[in-house]
This record gives C-alpha cells, sequence and structure tokens, in this order.
C-alpha cells in the first residue's frame, strides 16, 4: 500500500523494541523475537487438550508465538490453561487465541473475559474483526483491564460457628473453625474479623452471667465468625529493552549461551493484553476491501496502547509514527508452494506463500503457520525450517544478509 518502504522494515527487531511510544507487551515481543531469532508463530488447530500440549512442547523452541483455537478443544479446561502456560514460560513464546471477535460491545466483553474459555484470563494477544465498528477496540481493552484487575485482586470470606461455653469463673470462651490459610504466593493481604452476637439484653448478660441469670449460662447461643482476606498478585514487570545489555540481532547472537542469558535478563511478558486488527485475509475473493483496511489502519492509530499490529498480507505501517506488527497467514512451502514465488492452495479458498517472500518481500513481521508444520512427521523439525526460512527473509530485509 505504501509506494516507499517504511522504516520499519529495514529497522532491526532490537531496535524498533526500544521505542519508548510501543506498548509494553509489543515492546516485550519484538525483544523476543530479537532474542530467540525466530519470527514464526505456529496456528494450533488441535481438537484435544493432549495434542495441544504436544504441540507447544515440540515446536516450543523454534517460535515467538503460539496461536490457538480454544473452541475447537473438545476437552478444554483448566488443565489445558495451567499446561500451555507452563509451557508457554518454559519455552519462551507468547499466547495468541484467534478469535475473531465480531459483535457489539457487550456481547464481545463477555465473550473475552467470561463463559467456558476466559481467554482475556490466559492469552496474551487476540484479534478481531472491525465491521461492528471501531467500538469493538475499547470495548475489549475494557474488558481485558477488569480482567486483569480481578486477576490482581480476590477476596474469600471464611464463615465459621461455634458455642461459647462458660467457665466457672464466669468468663466465655468460643470453640471455632481454624482460620483459612494465607495464599503463600500473594503479594500483599490484610484481613479484618468481627464477632456478631445476639443483641437482645439477655444474650449480652449471659456474656457476664450474674446468680439470677444463671439459666441463660446453660443455653447453646453461637457465635459467628466472618473473616474476609484481600489478597493481591501482580505478574513482574520485565526489563525495559532499552535497558537490556545485549541484543541477539547483532553479529553475537549467534552464541546460545547468550541467547539464553538474554532471555532470563527479558523475564516473563508484561501483566497485559493486546489485540490485532484482521485488516486483510489470505483467501480468494474475500470481502475485506481497501478501504476497509484503511479503515482498520485509521482505528489502530487511536488506539496504540491496546493494538499491537494486524493480520494482514503486507506491512501497512504508512505514517511515520506507525510502528504496527504485522502477523501474516497463508504461509508454507514443499507440497503448498512451487518454489520460493509460487502460489499454492488447499482448494478452498486458501493461498499460500513461501515465509522468506513474505517476510523479505512484503514486510512481514510475523509468519503464522499451521499444516505446514501440523501435517509433518517431525514437526519440531519442520518448525525449525520455518524458522530459519522466515529469520533468513528477514537478514536480508534489513540487508544483514545478502
Amino acid at each position: 500500500m505504501a509506494s516507499k518502504p517504511h522504516p520499519t522494515r529495514s529497522t532491526p527487531f532490537s531496535i524498533r523494541a526500544k521505542s519508548e511510544s510501543l506498548p509494553a507487551l509489543t515492546s516485550y515481543l519484538l525483544s523476543l523475537i530479537s532474542f530467540k531469532q525466530t519470527n514464526l508463530c505456529v496456528s494450533a488447530d488441535v481438537q484435544s487438550t493432549s495434542a495441544l500440549l504436544r504441540l507447544a512442547e515440540e515446536v516450543g523452541d523454534s517460535i515467538c508465538v503460539l496461536k490457538t483455537h480454544a473452541d475447537i478443544v473438545d476437552d478444554f479446561s483448566d488443565r489445558t490453561i495451567k499446561g500451555l502456560r507452563e509451557i508457554a514460560k518454559r519455552k519462551n513464546f507468547l499466547i495468541f487465541e484467534d478469535r475473531k471477535f465480531g459483535d457489539i460491545g457487550n456481547t464481545v466483553q463477555s465473550q473475552y473475559s467470561h463463559g467456558p474459555l476466559r481467554i482475556a484470563t490466559w492469552a496474551h494477544l487476540t484479534n478481531a474483526h472491525l465491521f461492528p465498528g471501531p467500538a469493538i477496540i475499547p470495548a475489549l481493552h475494557s474488558a481485558a483491564t477488569s480482567t486483569l484487575i480481578s486477576l490482581n485482586q480476590s477476596v474469600s470470606t471464611e464463615i465459621s460457628t461455634g458455642t461459647p461455653r462458660t467457665s466457672l469463673d464466669g468468663f466465655s470462651s468460643t470453640t471455632t473453625d481454624p482460620e483459612p490459610d494465607i495464599d503463600p504466593f500473594t503479594s500483599t493481604s490484610s484481613s479484618a474479623s468481627h464477632q456478631f452476637q445476639p443483641s437482645s439484653s439477655k444474650a449480652q448478660n449471659a456474656l457476664s452471667p450474674t446468680v439470677a441469670d444463671f439459666d441463660m449460662t446453660h443455653r447453646r447461643s453461637s457465635v459467628v465468625t466472618a473473616t474476609t482476606t484481600i489478597s493481591q498478585t501482580f505478574e513482574p514487570c520485565p526489563p525495559n529493552p532499552a535497558t537490556l545489555s545485549r541484543s541477539l540481532s547483532s553479529a553475537s547472537g549467534d552464541d546460545p549461551v547468550d541467547r539464553a542469558a538474554a532471555l532470563k535478563e527479558l523475564g516473563p511478558p508484561p501483566h497485559s493484553r493486546g489485540l490485532l486488527l484482521l485488516a486483510q485475509m489470505s483467501s480468494e475473493n474475500n470481502l475485506l476491501t481497501t478501504e476497509y483496511t484503511k479503515t482498520c489502519i485509521s482505528a489502530a492509530r487511536d488506539h496504540k496502547d491496546f493494538v499491537l499490529g494486524f493480520v494482514a498480507q503486507e506491512n501497512l505501517n504508512t505514517d511515520k509514527e506507525d510502528e504496527f506488527l504485522v502477523f501474516t497467514p497463508g504461509v508454507g512451502f514443499g507440497d503448498q508452494v512451487t518454489g520460493n514465488r509460487g502460489k499454492g492452495g488447499d482448494g478452498m479458498g486458501q493461498r499460500w506463500r513461501g515465509p522468506r517472500e513474505v517476510v523479505r518481500d512484503e514486510g512481514a513481521d510475523v509468519v503464522i503457520v499451521g499444516r505446514g508444520v501440523l501435517n509433518a512427521k517431525d514437526r519440531a523439525s519442520e518448525a525449525e525450517r520455518y524458522r530459519w526460512e522466515a529469520w533468513r527473509g528477514y537478514e536480508e530485509r534489513i540487508q544483514r544478509r545478502k
């Protein structure tokens, strides 16, 4: 769309990551791509938790992002989420739920943060169509913010009951259940306990019995104790990429020891969420027109704090201030593509292009590969082959490799 190549096409990921105007999650992803030397996203189009986790284990070392379709996983549950997050943390990649939201604001907020999937609680990235109107963006952003706040703070109430026993010296004692344990993973907590006694004068006299009220001391009145615990937890904030001491996009980045050290220094992802707008599609005769794409770009500029970029077929940065990422699907080679610049398809409208071509010539930042990896006999090796080709295209694009 741009007559002159945008600066983001020739700027290394490590340099782009240092921009102070980027959202924390964008900066983190660019650093992760640079340090791990991969701009590959594998699409996990599988139908069971075991298949999803097995795929994540197989390809995790070669990817920067794993794209999921949670709504096609038959046994999706908390076990799925826990397992996926553990692998993502251990193998250093982000999770992108390909939900393709496309409804009114109130509906997408519920779809994003509630229901059996609760996407906002575990997926770093998601995506949306803009055909409901630009209001879908702040609606999803609001839902993401509310969800993260609720994850940071939880309130629990423990109610226990007991029977006061009056000793011979006239004092009352109450037997209650033990106090609830405080979650050891919480960073701060506060608790308040209140005892509720019957308010009548006779009941209050029972606390200091006299001879006249001796019969009251034998009544089995009850005491209710309510303990409320407010807990807050926080995900650690990774260091600013500008302060990181090394960049693996440099010549020294081939050292695996340096790579491991840099990833450790980068740390976990920030406690935030990001959105990709579906601006273009890879299928034939799709209805996402040029005007529609321009509208997506305009809406993204109005919401730079939440929109990380686009799912598109080419680099869509045109203004000087544009710093959006581009995720490009429809990538494949081998039986799917004839030659590096050839085009293939699946007979159902999908078109494929080679990873090197898409990155080098079209300016894609991240390539999305599904069946090209899923159908391979050795998926780990095939993912690594895609990673190498996409990274080679990137190095050629920034003229590090010729």
